[in-house]
């Protein structure tokens, strides 16, 4: 496999804009999948939010029979059980529709990432043509169970057990989950416990005698999706029902995880159209001083902020469902792919990791502004920014939270450099030979200086991740402050590389000029904020890993690195605001 397309590959070559899919590139299938699903969410679900919120008896439940029979639940199940086959992208465009219905959203994602997906991937075949049919129609609604009282990050530190009775037929499991996502209506659920010790993942359904749970949670937010302990006590699981390996439950947990974060960023960028509709609906509505809000300078410089915010988290979602596309693609569903699978999935950790950081903060960025715009009516229940304000927060903890997403970034860059997999350190190290020699900035002008600015970035990623490995050796590991810092250079190359590749591809696309217009000021912004982050980071980390001349001979180094054309950023917001004001809301090509 190319460098280019291998997790993690992109920070250590030059990307070509051909080597990336952006959102310009869905096909008329997926557009009239996306149309679908907005139509199903805007006009059967959305006008039932308060309901939801509510937690009215059944009414999530029949919604999730709806979107069963209408295929939305079956995107990633293979046909011959009775699911669509669709690709990645078929699964970003519907993510992102979802968030319309609210709390629904929860409930739908935990259903068809982590709730089902174990079984698309790990399962047996039996195991497939027992369950996935109905997961796929909406008969039966799937719960993830991996999270205890006392273990949340600390995943392994479960303390739910399973022991093989005598006969030879049955597991009995014993133990508590915590904060498990449709648990009051589920019908299957995918536990983890431990075998002798290790990890393992079981199918348990609903009726199984000792099977029981807890009151409803009462959240800050996404009220309208239930959350509730799982407990087993003395639960008799069958033997056929393990998932995976006996005992490498771990290897299920994780990957699916990857694949979640993945999902999770999908909807997270949608959730962020929504709240920029919202937001643009009332500051053109809303009149202070005898004008519209719209029309003063602080409030379309939150406009264009959240826009081009989305449009760098889009960028992001976009690449990495081509990557797993490409990864995932000659994968036989139907069969016993374990192996493939969890291999497929774990390639692009680093990345999915880095799409749930990247996408949930830009949610929470924009949904704060959100309320800002709506002044003291954001604070008010009647006002729909309020409610997705609350329901944001969630996102950050989800699927692991973003700081264990952070650590993984440089954790599992590390391991795979100390493997052979990837050539970081020697790509480290070419970088501080060569550092002499890199020039001060050449006379290229639009995308090609973007994108020489963003080989520099990930120059000045690679010089700091060297410096910091060669000079803390194996304490880097629990340096959890360099880590983060690290993490985040890395989180921001991979959002300024995806937002100017797309930029450059679209260019050659069939679509409007004013399309292309917008594109290429919404990357120029978005990079150059990046950049400014990245810069920060890096001296951060340079400054804790280096000392007296050796650090100001880095610093000099440095400098060459961020060296970039002068840009005029206020007035890029400007137009960038225009166009969105114009378009009342982000630019969705349906």
């Amino acid at each position: 496999m190319e460098l280019a397309l291998r997790g993690g590959g992109f920070l250590l070559t030059e990307v070509a804009p051909d080597q990336i899919f952006v959102r310009e590139e869905i096909n008329e299938d997926h557009k009239q999948l996306k149309r679908m699903a907005h139509n199903f969410m805007t006009k059967e679900v959305a006008p039932m939010i308060e309901d939801m919120e509510e937690q009215k008896d059944g009414v999530v439940r029949e919604f999730m029979r709806q979107a069963g029979e209408l295929g939305l639940l079956g995107l990633e199940i293979p046909e011959e059980f009775e699911g669509l086959s669709l690709d990645k992208y078929a699964t970003v465009v519907v993510g992102e529709e979802v968030p319309r219905g609210g709390a629904f959203a929860v409930a739908y994602a935990a259903h068809t990432g982590i709730g089902t997906l174990p079984i698309v991937y790990f399962g047996t075949p039996e195991q497939k043509a027992k369950y996935l049919p109905g997961l796929a129609n909406g008969s039966k609604v799937a719960a993830y169970c991996l999270t205890e009282p006392g273990s949340g990050s600390d995943a392994l530190g479960a303390k739910a057990t399973a022991v093989l009775n005598p006969e030879g037929t049955h597991y009995i499991l014993n133990g508590t989950k915590q904060f498990i996502t449709n648990a009051g209506f589920a019908d299957v659920f995918l536990v983890y416990a431990k075998v002798d010790g290790k990890m393992t993942n079981f199918i348990v359904e609903r009726d199984y005698p000792g099977f029981s749970l807890g009151p409803e949670e009462q959240k800050m937010g996404i009220k309208g999706s239930s959350t509730r302990q799982v407990i087993l006590e003395d639960v008799m699981v069958p033997v056929e029902n393990i998932v995976g390996e006996l005992g490498r439950g771990h290897v299920v947990a994780f990957n699916i995880l990857n694949v979640g974060r993945f999902k999770l960023a999908a909807g997270a960028i949608g959730s962020v159209q929504v709240v920029l509709e919202t937001a643009l609906k009332y500051a053109s509505e809303r009149k202070q001083f005898g004008v519209a809000l719209n029309t003063f300078g602080a409030i379309q410089n939150k406009i264009a902020e959240i826009a081009t915010r989305a449009y760098m988290a889009e960028s992001v979602v976009y690449r990495t469902a081509g990557l797993m596309e490409s990864g995932f693609h000659d994968l036989d569903l139907t069969g016993d792919c374990r192996k493939e699978a969890g291999k497929a999935l774990e390639e692009y950790a680093i990345e999915c990791s880095l799409n749930k950081v990247y996408a949930s903060e830009v949610l929470d960025f924009a949904v704060d502004e959100g309320v800002q715009i709506h002044g003291g009516y954001g604070f008010i229940k009647e006002y729909p920014i309020e409610r997705m304000y609350r329901d944001s927060r969630i996102n950050r903890l989800f699927e692991g939270t973003n700081e264990i997403n952070r650590l993984l970034v440089p954790g599992t860059l590390l391991k795979r450099a100390m493997t052979g997999e990837l050539p970081l350190l020697q790509a480290a190290q070419a970088v501080s030979k060569d550092l002499v020699s890199v020039g001060m900035g050449g006379n290229a002008e639009g995308l090609e200086a973007l994108n020489q600015m963003t080989q520099k970035a990930k120059k000045l990623c690679l010089m700091a991740a060297g410096l910091a490995a060669q000079n803390l050796g194996m304490a880097l590991k629990d340096n959890q402050f360099v880590l983060t810092g690290m993490a985040e250079m890395v989180n921001q190359v991979y959002a300024m590389e995806s937002a100017v590749l797309r930029a450059q591809k679209v260019q050659t696309l069939d679509v409007s000029n004013e399309h292309k217009v917008f594109v290429e000021k919404a990357a120029t912004l978005g990079a150059y904020a990046a950049f400014n982050i990245l810069e920060v980071q890096a001296k951060e980390v340079l400054c804790a890993v280096e000392k007296g001349d050796s650090l100001s001979t880095v610093l000099a180094g440095m400098r060459k690195l961020v060296k970039r054309p002068n840009v005029d950023m206020i007035g890029m917001r400007q137009e960038i605001a225009k166009y969105i004001i114009e378009k009342e809301g982000y630019p969705v090509n349906y």
